[in-house]
């Protein structure tokens, strides 16, 4: 009886930990630092994608190669040229994890076609509703929020853009992500 009891406080313990543990990302870019929980629990292959990228360093001299107020800012898959990197294969569209676009939310960022999604990621400005799952809409996987630097993307999104060759709402002056590296686990409450 002592036993079973044991065994069922150890598995709580641990499946509450397994449960209350995101991943913290910080990322320094050339405007500021943002600080950013990846949601584990909830979009574990997006996570899993993101982190991969960040552990590999793949982030790093990459920048924001699309700016638009009042909508996001996207980054994570070109260099300062507007070359497109080397990405792994696309992963499975967790948009059906009923995380929302709302302001401060990371989602990955995807062609036409709902399973495309490798590196690149935005981050919302403001609450995109249309980028949810819908019936008519495969939507945008959203897999982490911004939890200190908000400014920092703010200020972001009022740089001057222009197009680019076939890019459009390029930041004239180059927005960097120096480096992404995993900073800790947080704790949900």
């Amino acid at each position: 009886m002592l036993k079973q009891a044991f065994i069922a406080i150890a598995t709580t313990f641990i499946s509450f930990q397994i449960m209350a543990a995101n991943t913290v990302v910080e990322m320094k870019t050339s405007m500021g630092n943002i600080e950013i929980e990846l949601f584990n629990d909830k979009a574990p292959i997006s996570a899993k994608n993101f982190e991969s990228y960040v552990k590999d360093n793949f982030y790093n001299g990459t920048v924001f190669h699309r700016v638009i107020p009042d909508f996001m800012i996207q980054g994570g898959g070109m260099d300062v040229k507007m070359t497109e990197k080397q990405t792994r294969a696309p992963i499975q569209n967790e948009s059906y994890n009923g995380l929302k676009n709302t302001r401060g939310t990371l989602a990955m960022a995807r062609t036409n076609h709902p399973n495309s999604a490798t590196s690149q990621f935005f981050i919302n400005t403001v609450d995109n509703d249309f980028l949810n799952k819908s019936q008519m809409n495969a939507g945008y996987a959203v897999f982490g929020k911004v939890t200190k630097g908000m400014n920092v993307v703010d200020q972001i999104t009022k740089v001057p853009t222009a197009n680019m060759g076939m890019h459009q709402n390029v930041p004239k002056q180059a927005i960097k992500i120096i480096s992404m590296t995993i900073k800790s686990t947080a704790n949900k409450n």
